[in-house]
């Protein structure tokens, strides 16, 4: 059978909408079901959350404090000459030692003040004012503490203080 013109053209002009419902009820479908397997807890868990099940999770154990001791290192005020004038740099600091060797290194003391005193002097003005210049001058300065006072009496030390005007 031959078709005309009209048929061909009524035909084109009208599609089904078959595939796009029944598109739309497989994505209802598929929502349900991901809904389903979230809420029950087969896919992520389980869907309540422990509070709301009375159980507290356990918490990570307290670790007790190391056995520390904290020696305030004397304050030292250095001049800095440069070429923009005189500058001054306050410097106050402690370090964190271990309890048993706290009173050595007190009795050190004298002897780490003049090695931070003549680290700071040869400190250049730009090294002070660069961003990333107290981390590395901080490094320095525990190395010589390090080496002044033997070996594991020092672990760090903290900066408390340090005031460039």
């Amino acid at each position: 059978m031959a078709m005309t013109e009209d048929t061909v053209s009524q035909d084109t002009g009208k599609r089904s909408k078959l595939p796009l419902m029944l598109g739309f009820v497989l994505a209802l479908i598929g929502a349900g079901g991901g809904f389903y397997t979230v809420q029950t807890g087969i896919l992520l868990g389980n869907g309540s959350s422990t509070a709301e099940q009375g159980i507290v999770p356990d918490a990570e154990p307290v670790r007790t404090m190391p056995d520390v001791a904290f020696v305030p290192v004397d304050p030292i005020l250095i001049s800095l000459n440069e070429s923009g004038g005189p500058a001054h740099l306050r410097f106050r600091a402690q370090l964190e030692v271990p309890s048993a060797h706290a009173p050595e290194v007190e009795r050190l003391m004298p002897r780490v003040v003049d090695v931070l005193n003549s680290y700071l002097r040869a400190v250049k003005l730009d090294d002070v004012r660069d961003p990333s210049g107290l981390v590395r001058m901080r490094a320095q300065m525990l190395r010589r503490v390090q080496i002044v006072t033997g070996g594991g009496r020092v672990n760090d030390l903290l900066i408390m203080e340090f005031v460039l005007n």
